[in-house]
């Protein structure tokens, strides 16, 4: 195998030369040393446009990575959503991200992709194996010119999280952070509306768990050993609302407690299964495998509003407390804190129905409370999705970050829209920038939590246990 020098040296002639754990756990059957990146092909999106790679690192966190023929130098490196919910790595999910996200290579740019050391929920491990990723590609490759990282829905968490982690202080490694469509409000307040989701759900359902099935606290999701599949869950969603029928084929009843549900959770129904699905599988992932059965959600006191009788729904909806130890380490683990040294900019689609717009207004007053606002412009869309936004924005948007980055001029929103046409010219996807946009307040969107979040602190031992053993707080 090639060590960094020696592929570099091979790819001269195509270039232009210009960990701290917290939710971690070791896959199974992990490496015990990172394997060099090995040739492979390209997904169908890149094509010959670059040299591609694939590899494990150390962690056991499969990688793919691209180098473009007419590298500019700069590379990007990519933080992806989910959480998958797989045991172990899953190989084919840095090459999938690598054909999703080729226009960055398009552009000139290397780009890197973690698949994370296993499925699940940790926020700090995905980060973590990300910086791992990229200190793997400079020993492997070379130092680039400008090193942006990208995060994509939990992704712009995760990247959000590697910024204040990894991207603070003298010889920072990271120049610049594009999140894109990203869950900002941290894990202790950002799933509130799927809790929400859950006991009103069940309200008007009683099919979730059924009466004649064990009885489980809601915000576990499902007992651990549920033999459940995604698919349960449509049939049950099916059955109690009719969502998968046309309005007419609905009964009354099934109309009206689809109607309640989603005028009380404020969840567009086009994303109503996938919202239910995540409060029931990624939660019983978080609550059993990575917080020993301690509960980080609450709602006493939450008053829910909007259905045909309130009165009733908030005398009969499960209501629980948080564990405060159990929140405080999700805190810990997902939560930003607003303290980055480099430039951020955000896209965000205004009709996002996973990630809401509001997001960014909880990420925006993280960072002027923590005095670091001048680090961030914010840009909107008027799309309504989750998953993929216009080619020529992405574009768009890494170019105006590097123009950032490397001149020190910080764009504006308006700027970053009147500079879209140029990209689009070539991608012909469309600039549908709203540069006078402002996100409403998080708690206008997701009903807030009565009396505030005070958590106990870590004791001076748990916080070095959480930075050099896997799994404290929130388990492998």
């Amino acid at each position: 195998m090639m060590g960094g020098r020696g592929r570099a040296s091979a790819l001269a002639s195509g270039l232009v030369l210009a960990v701290a754990a917290g939710l971690t756990g070791p896959a199974s059957a992990a490496p015990a040393d990172a394997e060099a990146p090995q040739p492979a092909d390209c997904p169908a999106s890149v094509g010959t446009k670059a040299d591609c790679y694939t590899g494990r690192d150390s962690s056991g966190a499969y990688y793919a990575i691209a180098v473009p023929k007419n590298w500019n130098g700069s590379l990007v490196v990519h933080a992806h959503g989910g959480p998958d919910l797989g045991a172990e790595s899953d190989p084919r999910r840095s090459v999938e991200d690598l054909g999703r996200w080729s226009v960055m290579v398009d552009q000139g740019y290397a780009w890197a992709g973690s698949s994370y050391r296993r499925g699940g929920y940790g926020t700090r491990m995905a980060a973590a194996d990300t910086e791992s990723l990229r200190r793997l590609f400079v020993r492997e490759f070379r130092k680039p010119r400008k090193t942006y990282l990208h995060g994509q829905s939990w992704g712009g968490n995760v990247a959000a999280k590697a910024v204040e982690t990894y991207g603070s202080g003298a010889g920072r490694p990271y120049d610049g952070a594009l999140l894109t469509n990203g869950v900002l409000g941290g894990g202790s307040r950002g799933y509130d509306y799927r809790v929400d989701l859950r006991v009103v759900y069940q309200y008007y359902c009683r099919n979730h768990p059924r009466p004649a099935e064990p009885a489980y606290p809601l915000w576990s999701g499902l007992p651990k050993d549920s033999a459940m599949k995604g698919s349960d869950v449509e049939d049950r969603l099916q059955e109690c609302t009719g969502l998968a029928s046309a309005p007419e084929d609905r009964t009354a009843v099934q109309q009206r407690n689809l109607d309640d549900i989603l005028a009380v959770t404020r969840i567009p129904e086009r994303a109503l299964e996938s919202h239910l699905k995540f409060a029931t599988f990624t939660f019983r992932d978080l609550v059993h495998e990575r917080l020993g059965g301690r509960n980080p959600f609450g709602n006493r006191g939450v008053r829910y509003t909007g259905s045909h009788d309130d009165k009733a729904l908030n005398a009969g909806v499960e209501r629980f407390s948080a564990d405060p130890t159990a929140a405080r380490d999700l805190s810990y683990d997902s939560d930003l804190t607003g303290k980055v040294s480099i430039p951020v900019l955000t896209l965000h689609a205004i009709d996002d129905p996973t990630a809401f717009v509001e997001h960014e207004a909880a990420y925006g007053a993280a960072l002027r409370g923590a005095g670091r606002d001048r680090h961030l412009v914010r840009t909107f869309t008027r799309e309504n999705e989750h998953s993929g936004l216009s080619a020529a924005e992405y574009a768009n948007s890494l170019a105006a970050l590097d123009r950032w980055a490397r001149k020190g001029k910080k764009p504006t929103p308006a700027s970053v829209a009147a500079s879209c046409p140029a990209f689009d010219a070539t991608y012909g996807t469309g600039c549908f920038y709203d540069p006078d946009f402002v996100p409403g307040e998080y708690a206008s969107r997701v009903n807030p939590r009565p009396g505030g979040r005070t958590w106990p602190a870590m004791t001076a031992t748990q916080e070095r246990a959480w930075g050099r053993v896997p799994g404290v707080g929130i388990a492998p």
